[in-house]
């Protein structure tokens, strides 16, 4: 029989929120950035395609999966990179300034997936440690 398990604490929820909302975000500015606010090429770019990588960690940040935290946290400065030298070389101040949202947004996920495994982490500790029957 499966234990049940514990609610999540008010900071892990919402520091799931955060990663939630800033991964939303980014998936809607990268659609808006090359499909209609300031894409590379007029009437929209192929490069919108580059949220696809975006959408498959939604589903493991939904479902409260530890792992996804981690590698997204990993995967997210791929677009940072993007964010910056787009914001360094590109000629338009729309997509300067589109570029320094992302930048944002990028590093809201980063330490909102990074915050969360660290509180997660660190109640499993605490569960471990006031559980007599795990020693």
């Amino acid at each position: 029989m499966n234990a049940p398990t514990a609610r999540p604490s008010a900071a892990v929820a919402a520091t799931r929120t955060l990663a939630v909302g800033s991964l939303l975000g980014l998936i809607a500015l990268g659609l808006a950035w090359e499909l209609w606010l300031a894409p590379l090429r007029p009437g929209g770019s192929w490069l919108a395609l580059k949220v696809l990588p975006l959408l498959v960690p939604l589903a493991g940040l939904l479902k409260w999966r530890m792992y996804t935290y981690r590698w997204l946290s990993l995967l997210v400065w791929l677009y940072f990179t993007e964010g910056v030298v787009r914001a360094w070389s590109d000629a338009l101040p729309l997509s300067r300034a589109l570029a320094g949202l992302e930048i944002a947004l990028c590093l809201l996920l980063f330490a909102a997936c990074a915050w969360h495994v660290r509180l997660r982490l660190r109640a499993g500790r605490q569960m471990r440690a006031a559980d007599p029957s795990t020693s």
